[in-house]
């Protein structure tokens, strides 16, 4: 789908899933302005999961979800599929970072922790050193600072 018409759909479910969450944002190929776009992303913070729970369900072709659990849901929508991602204050950043992608960006982020013995973890947890304490995570930019990477702007990370 291209990238225009996927925004204007991110928008309509980001207005509806607005007054359920703490916080909300369009993540993966959208938030990196990809011309083509594979399905919508979001990051989200619930403030009532119920009615996120029950608004997916009405996007979905069948009135259903392909898949729902803590950490995720899924839902094939008439014109696009749609991940949920389900953070808390503490993983809101580093969940946005590894859900924005791309994979290449990932790997090269997660192969520099690696270099470090350190842990990237993709879970959104945030970035661990060796002794497993979490150096960074709060925001994108701590995440590349601690790595010693340059920051890239979501649009820049392909």
């Amino acid at each position: 789908m291209e990238l225009e018409k996927a925004k204007e759909i991110a928008v309509r479910v980001v207005e509806q899933f607005s007054p359920h969450c703490e916080k909300i944002k369009v993540a993966g190929s959208i938030r990196r302005q990809r011309p083509e776009v594979n399905d919508i992303d979001l990051v989200l913070i619930p403030s009532d999961r119920a009615m996120l729970d029950y608004n997916l369900m009405s996007l979905g072709k069948d009135g259903t979800m392909k898949m729902s659990g803590p950490k995720i849901a899924r839902v094939a929508m008439k014109e696009i599929d749609l991940d949920v991602y389900y953070a808390t204050e503490e993983i809101w950043a580093t969940l946005l970072l590894i859900r924005t992608g791309s994979k290449k960006s990932n790997i090269r982020l997660a192969t520099a922790a690696q270099r470090k013995g350190w842990r990237l973890a993709a879970s959104g947890d945030g970035l661990f050193n060796e002794k497993e304490e979490r150096i960074a995570g709060d925001t994108e930019q701590s995440i590349f600072s601690a790595l010693g990477i340059h920051y890239l702007e979501p649009w820049e990370r392909d």
